[in-house]
C-alpha cells in the first residue's frame, strides 16, 4: 500500500489567496499609520488609593475602587480609554484573569469593579493605554 498526498487544488488556491490578503492588508495599515506622520504618545498612568468595600447586603457584593492618576504631559488630550487587568480569586472556584475598560483623565479618575462575597482580586495592573496625539 503507498501513501499518497490528496490535495485539493481549489483550497491550496484559496488559502494562498486568503493568505496574500492578509499580508497585503497587514502592509496597508503599516503604510496608513506612517502616511498620517503624527507622532503618538501614551500618557502615564499610576495607580492608588486601592481599596475593597465591606460587603453590602443583600447581594453581599464587595466593591474594589482606585484612583488612576494621569500625568498626560506629552498628550494634546486630556482624556481617553485603558484597560485594567484583574487576577480573581473564587474560594470555591479557579483563578480567571479578565480586563476592564475604563476612561483616564487628568489630573485623575475614579475606577470601580463589583465582586462578589467569595471573590477577592489577587493582583491588578494597567494593561493597554490608548494612545494620543502628541502635544506640540
Amino acid at each position: 500500500m503507498s501513501s499518497q498526498s490528496i490535495t485539493n487544488p481549489s483550497a491550496t488556491v484559496a488559502y494562498r489567496s486568503c493568505l496574500a490578503a492578509l499580508l497585503a492588508g497587514s502592509l496597508g495599515l503599516i503604510g496608513a499609520t506612517q502616511a498620517n506622520g503624527q507622532p503618538t504618545c501614551k500618557p502615564t498612568l499610576a495607580v492608588r488609593d486601592v481599596a475593597f468595600s465591606p460587603m453590602r447586603p443583600p447581594t453581599l457584593e464587595r466593591r474594589w475602587t482606585a484612583t488612576v492618576v494621569a500625568d498626560a504631559s506629552r498628550c494634546a488630550t486630556a482624556t481617553g480609554q485603558f484597560e485594567i487587568g484583574f487576577s480573581r480569586l473564587k474560594e470555591n472556584g479557579m483563578e480567571v484573569e479578565f480586563r476592564e475598560t475604563f476612561m483616564w483623565s487628568t489630573p485623575s479618575a475614579s475606577v470601580g469593579v463589583d465582586f462578589w462575597a467569595d471573590e477577592a482580586v489577587e493582583s491588578y495592573w494597567i494593561d493597554s493605554v490608548q494612545a494620543c496625539p502628541c502635544a506640540r
